[in-house]
């Protein structure tokens, strides 16, 4: 694990204080103190549930990996079985954009329409670093944010980014043209707990400094949420992307 015990404690910390920067677009329904977080995340990570446990590394169960993608790719299997259509987008496009634009071309090819409104609109997002514009791209079907002129359109990076921004002005977009509207979300950060809030299935992928989507879970704003260390080499990703693909029927 990629992911310090300290991170998450922060994270937790600033969660039962309703932080938006964690809260990552949700609005939950409970209150969540500290210790409820830290259980929550010790059943759905396999974090230490030990208020004690300061310092060091978070640890991530496999088995609860396990399970959580097969409910996943279950999601995705029934996905392509009705042709829904599909929205993809990732706060983390230098880790995880190779994982999505595998899942984007298979849906596809599976007859998904894999939607892409708003390309290039710009998007206010309050950083650290003070209030900053972003532009909405996608690659290879997934979206993402970038700053205006750092790139050209379509190329294979982006702005790490937890907003619910982006997925906001995405779906408003698909509502404004007269739809489609999506039948399912795919992603993280904000693009899972705020598309959830407001109402789309969505499911994604979540790190232990994360606990908004698992909170999303719990609460019943979002369908399904894969503990994993999202920090890591995007070639490491890649036996996910086989097992996601091969248990939702989708490989090609």
């Amino acid at each position: 694990m990629a992911t310090s015990r300290e991170e998450s404690l922060r994270s937790y910390r600033l969660f039962e204080a309703r932080d938006p920067r964690v809260l990552l677009g949700l609005d939950p329904e409970w209150r969540w103190a500290q210790r409820d977080l830290l259980a929550l995340m010790a059943d759905k990570c396999g974090v230490s549930g030990d208020p004690a446990h300061t310092s060091g590394y978070d640890v991530i169960d496999p088995e609860l990996t396990l399970a959580a993608l097969d409910a996943f790719a279950d999601r995705l299997g029934r996905a392509a079985d009705t042709r829904s259509p599909v929205l993809i987008g990732t706060g983390h496009p230098h880790r995880l954009l190779v994982f999505y634009a595998a899942l984007a071309d298979a849906l596809s090819a599976a007859g998904c329409p894999v939607l892409t409104p708003a390309q290039g609109c710009s998007v206010d997002i309050t950083t650290r670093f003070g209030l900053r514009t972003y532009n909405l791209d996608y690659v290879r079907g997934v979206a993402l944010v970038r700053e205006p002129g750092a790139r050209p359109p379509g190329s294979e990076t982006g702005a790490h980014t937890h907003s619910p921004l982006p997925v906001r002005t995405v779906l408003a977009a698909c509502a404004e043209a007269g739809g489609p509207l999506p039948g399912l979300v795919v992603g993280d950060h904000g693009w899972v707990c705020g598309a959830g809030q407001l109402g789309f299935d969505a499911i994604g992928l979540a790190d232990t400094d994360d606990p908004a989507l698992f909170v999303g879970e719990a609460e019943g704003q979002v369908s399904v949420v894969v503990p994993l260390d999202d920090a890591v080499r995007s070639d490491y990703y890649r036996p996910l992307t086989r097992y996601v693909l091969n248990r939702a029927c989708l490989s090609q």
